[in-house]
């Protein structure tokens, strides 16, 4: 019964956190450390998930779980002492879209626990100030609400011109002690403080090689989304609301998933003058926009009225470009991006060739419509429809086709598959999301 009261009380003092950073967004908070207690410890353990990737220390939940009480009450003491360090980040890199490859940083579990709970501080302080058009790594936020309010915003508006924004490493390049300059505009509480800083000098194990940077957030860490928020907030989301807006004359409006911005301007002009102004206020915070990707796009459903061409942009993993609606109007619409398209071809035709000797064809058929299914359930938006349908046909048929190489011998041909279809039915492709 102590515990569950303990973990209201926390909520409640969380939530109110939230309140009065809602009510006074200039509101500063000098006593936050009280929030790391047993109880609410004892939570963010059991919300981490047991599956994911372990640390250098090589300590599981099961394991940490295993004398949970004493190793919560030790790492308490440490933490009242401010012996607490927090271990070195261990690095892998995983695929990215494109070929390239991505670091990933995994801490150790305990590290693990106290970042789930300085998340939860961050959030109660942050969230109620975050602006409407930030939606990346936000509870009750996602990427299909950032699309929908995009698609929404050029299809009642006129726009002249796009402002596809993309900024170099942005999670590698977060500069520490900006970084905590911001943080101290609300945060007061110097322990609290402390533990962010030790934090970000905890430094990245590489190739059994210890590197200390003053600039990066590992991306896999679970404070990193909300940490990069807060310097995006600062640097980027305040600065075109309260600064830039009112020194242009015309109305503009973003939307940014993380580092993903879109700025769409009313007068070609305006876009011009905010595209360099944006790159030297990202350069003043040592961030820098990519020349050849950052681009003027035109956009203006006027002009693609009167036969002219206007350019495309892509946004989260979608291609907007204009076209027509039933009635023949000018409309913004989307499509899944070409380069998306063709990665996520190449991930099926990699995971069929891993997995084809190793299941029966039922359930190899299974987990392919699971793929598929995810695959629709992130692209299946308005609009997209027949973009779904090319992708799950070619997916089909790279999966006849290597179903076919199992052995010398052919499996299937045309026949035998649609047999097969007809026992085991393909998924139905629809749309998850609708946009207007």
């Amino acid at each position: 019964m102590r515990t569950t009261e303990s973990l209201n009380k926390t909520e409640t003092k969380l939530r109110r956190i939230a309140w009065i950073s809602e009510r006074d967004s200039k509101k500063e908070f000098s006593c936050l450390m009280h929030f790391f207690n047993e109880e609410s410890l004892k939570e963010c353990f059991s919300q981490l998930d047991k599956n994911k990737a372990i640390g250098i220390d090589k300590v599981t939940k099961e394991d940490y779980g295993k004398n949970l009480d004493k190793n919560i009450e030790e790492l308490l003491n440490r933490m009242k002492n401010m012996a607490y360090r927090p271990g070195p980040v261990r690095q892998t890199m995983i695929p990215k879209a494109g070929g390239a490859m991505r670091a990933l940083g995994i801490s150790n579990f305990e590290d693990k626990i106290i970042q789930k709970m300085t998340q939860r501080v961050l959030e109660s302080i942050y969230e109620p100030i975050f602006k409407e058009s930030s939606y990346g790594f936000r509870p009750n936020k996602g990427c299909h609400d950032a699309i929908k309010a995009l698609s929404t915003y050029l299809y009642e508006n006129e726009i002249k011109t796009v402002i596809d924004v993309d900024i170099k490493g942005f999670f590698d390049n977060i500069n520490h002690k900006l970084l905590e300059d911001l943080l101290r505009k609300k945060i007061k509480d110097e322990c609290f403080m402390r533990y962010i800083i030790r934090m970000f000098k905890a430094g990245v194990l590489s190739k059994k090689e210890l590197r200390t940077s003053q600039e990066g957030v590992p991306q896999g860490s679970i404070c990193s989304p909300i940490l990069a928020n807060i310097f995006a907030h600062y640097v980027i989301d305040i600065w075109i609301e309260e600064i830039l807006q009112p020194c242009i004359k015309t109305k503009i409006a973003y939307f940014r998933y993380c580092d993903d911005l879109v700025i769409c301007c009313h007068n070609n002009e305006d876009a011009i003058k905010i595209k360099d102004t944006l790159e030297k206020r990202l350069a003043k915070y040592n961030l820098e926009m990519n020349k050849e990707k950052t681009k003027l796009v035109s956009f203006s459903k006027k002009d693609f009225a009167r036969g002219i061409k206007q350019g495309i942009f892509d946004f989260l993993g979608f291609t907007f470009y204009l076209g027509k609606s039933q009635k023949g109007y000018p409309i913004a619409k989307l499509k899944t991006s070409k380069k998306r398209y063709r990665d996520k071809l190449r991930n099926v035709k990699s995971w069929i060739k891993l997995t084809r000797n190793k299941y029966p064809l039922p359930l190899i058929w299974d987990k392919f419509k699971i793929k598929l299914r995810g695959h629709m359930q992130y692209y299946g938006v308005s609009h997209n429809i027949e973009a779904i349908k090319r992708f799950t046909y070619a997916s089909e048929r790279i999966l006849f086709k290597w179903i076919n190489r199992r052995s010398q011998r052919k499996s299937f041909d045309w026949d035998k598959w649609n047999l097969f279809i007809k026992r085991y039915p393909r998924i139905q492709i629809k749309i998850y999301h609708k946009l207007y």
